[in-house]
């Protein structure tokens, strides 16, 4: 049966495609007041990290909900009208890095997807749903299982994340207060991250000065992770999710997946 479905999916994949030359913008208009920023963070290590791999990617989807009052307003992201795509040389932990931010609009504007990306997006989801390392139906949704990381005990994570990136990703609202759903996996089975919803990007600088304050209730945090789904909610309309990782990256590149959804 699964056999059988690896050949559907590319299949109805392409079919959305091809029928999109014609038809997509009707078959992919919506009239929902969700808003949908895709983007990317790319990071270099430089020298002074101990890591044998110097690259990160950060692969981020946030949903988040209109105001009433912007509902029927449309604001497209346009990446001709931004200089979005330029390096930024920055230090933490005393040790320089080199981030380049793609597409992101810092929640002033909504991402519309390319088409075959959407239904490539979507057959990965039913093939991961498949596998089990999803745990949605829903293909706009994405939901992880709670993997632990099993190759050393949260003691020494603690430990290796002071030294370690430490990336924060801001949440979008139109709310003073708001709930959020989120889920974060990576593909580097040799170590683990820490995930914190915190009250702004300050506390990216205060983890690294050890005076760090993060949202502990229940679902706010994951301590130790490969895979994590978590809901925070009464968090305030600057909050974020900071993710750590050890300065002890192995020779390939290290890809984070980032979901963050609003609840309505």
């Amino acid at each position: 049966m699964k056999k059988i479905l690896y050949v559907i999916f590319p299949i109805l994949a392409f079919s959305i495609i091809f029928v999109n030359a014609f038809y997509g913008h009707l078959i992919f208009a919506s009239e929902t007041q969700e808003v949908v920023n895709k983007y990317s963070v790319y990071v270099h290590l430089l020298s002074e990290w101990k890591s044998d791999s110097k690259n990160i990617i950060f692969d981020v989807t946030n949903s988040w909900h209109k105001s009433e009052k912007n509902a029927n307003v449309n604001q497209v992201f346009n990446a001709k009208s931004k200089d979005y795509n330029t390096n930024e040389i920055e230090e933490i932990n005393g040790k320089s890095f080199v981030e380049l931010k793609h597409e992101f609009s810092d929640c002033q504007e909504e991402w519309q997807p390319m088409l075959y990306r959407k239904a490539v997006d979507t057959v990965r989801h039913e093939i991961e749903y498949i596998q089990g390392q999803q745990l949605s139906s829903d293909p706009s949704v994405s939901v992880y299982p709670d993997i632990d990381n099993k190759n050393y005990d949260n003691s020494e994570q603690q430990s290796k994340i002071k030294n370690g990136y430490v990336q924060f990703f801001p949440i979008c609202t139109s709310k003073d207060t708001t709930s959020y759903d989120y889920s974060v996996k990576t593909d580097n089975k040799e170590l683990g991250f820490d995930v914190y919803f915190v009250s702004s990007s300050l506390q990216r600088e205060q983890f690294v000065n050890g005076d760090f304050d993060y949202y502990k209730k229940s679902g706010c945090y994951g301590q130790n992770k490969q895979s994590y789904s978590g809901t925070c909610n009464n968090i305030k309309n600057d909050s974020g999710l900071l993710v750590i990782l050890p300065d002890d990256l192995k020779p390939w590149t290290t890809k984070v997946t980032i979901n963050l959804y609003e609840n309505s």
